[in-house]
C-alpha cells in the first residue's frame, strides 16, 4: 500500500542526525517537523528567517506572526533565533545546512531536480529552492512516485526546467526509498505491501535492484 504524506515524513525523519541543521521545503517536507525522534537535538531552519522551528501549533499555540516559508503557522523551540531572510540565505549559500528536504515534480538518474515550474502554468516564483540545492550538503526529495495520471516522476532525464543539477542524493516516495548513484536509481526500501515489480513498473529511469529489498519499518 502506498504511503500517506505523514508516513513519507516519518520515513524522512529517520535521515535526521543529532546536531543537524535542517531546512524543510514546502509541502510534505514541512511535516517532518512533527516526527523528529525523541531526545534528538535538531535545529530546523526556514528561509524566511527562523532557526529552531518546532512542530505545528495546537489551536491554543497559534501565533499568526510565527510562520514558515510556506506561510504556515509554526512554533519555535527553546533556543530558537529569528533573523532576516538575507541572513537566512547567507547561511544556506554558505553551506551551513546539513540536510535539506524538498518536494519535486521530477528527479532523474543524474540527480537533477525539477521542482519550481511547469511551462504554461502560473507560478509565484522559485522561492529558496535553487539556493538550497546549491548550498546544502545533503538533499532528500519527497514526492509521489507517479503523477495523478500514472506517469513516473523518476525519469532517465528531467523534462521540466531544472532547479538544480547533479545534486540529489536520496528520494523518499509513497512507494520506495531510492538512492541516486552511478547514473541510476538504486532501490533501498519499499513501502509495506508494495512489490518490487510495481516500483519497477512506475520508475521510468534505470532502476537497480540488488538482492532482497526490505520493507520500510515504522516502529
Amino acid at each position: 500500500m502506498a504511503l500517506t504524506r505523514e508516513q513519507i515524513a516519518m520515513r524522512v525523519a529517520r535521515e535526521l542526525q543529532d546536531g543537524f541543521y535542517v531546512n524543510l521545503g514546502i509541502g510534505i517536507p514541512t511535516l517532518v517537523a512533527n516526527y523528529v525522534p525523541s531526545g534528538m537535538e535538531v535545529m530546523l531552519q526556514s528561509e524566511n528567517g527562523l532557526l529552531g522551528m518546532g512542530p505545528y501549533p495546537t489551536e491554543a499555540q497559534v501565533d499568526a506572526d510565527m510562520i514558515n516559508a510556506g506561510k504556515e503557522t509554526v512554533t519555535a523551540v527553546t533556543g530558537a533565533a529569528i533573523f532576516s531572510s538575507a541572513e537566512s540565505f547567507a547561511m544556506i549559500r554558505g553551506g551551513h545546512v546539513d540536510l535539506t528536504v524538498l518536494g519535486a515534480f521530477e528527479v532523474d538518474v543524474s540527480g537533477n531536480i525539477a521542482s519550481y515550474m511547469i511551462p504554461g502554468k502560473l507560478v509565484k516564483g522559485m522561492g529558496g529552492a535553487m539556493d538550497l540545492v546549491a548550498g546544502a550538503q545533503n538533499i532528500v526529495v519527497t514526492m509521489t512516485h507517479a503523477d495523478k495520471h500514472g506517469n513516473s516522476k523518476l525519469l532517465e532525464q528531467c523534462t521540466l526546467p531544472l532547479t538544480g543539477v547533479n545534486c540529489i542524493n536520496k528520494i523518499v516516495t509513497d512507494l520506495a526509498v531510492i538512492e541516486i548513484k552511478d547514473g541510476a536509481f538504486h532501490l533501498i526500501e519499499r513501502a509495506p505491501g508494495v512489490s518490487v515489480e510495481e516500483i519497477q513498473q512506475k520508475t521510468a529511469g534505470k532502476l537497480v535492484v540488488s538482492g532482497e529489498v526490505p520493507e520500510m519499518a515504522f516502529d
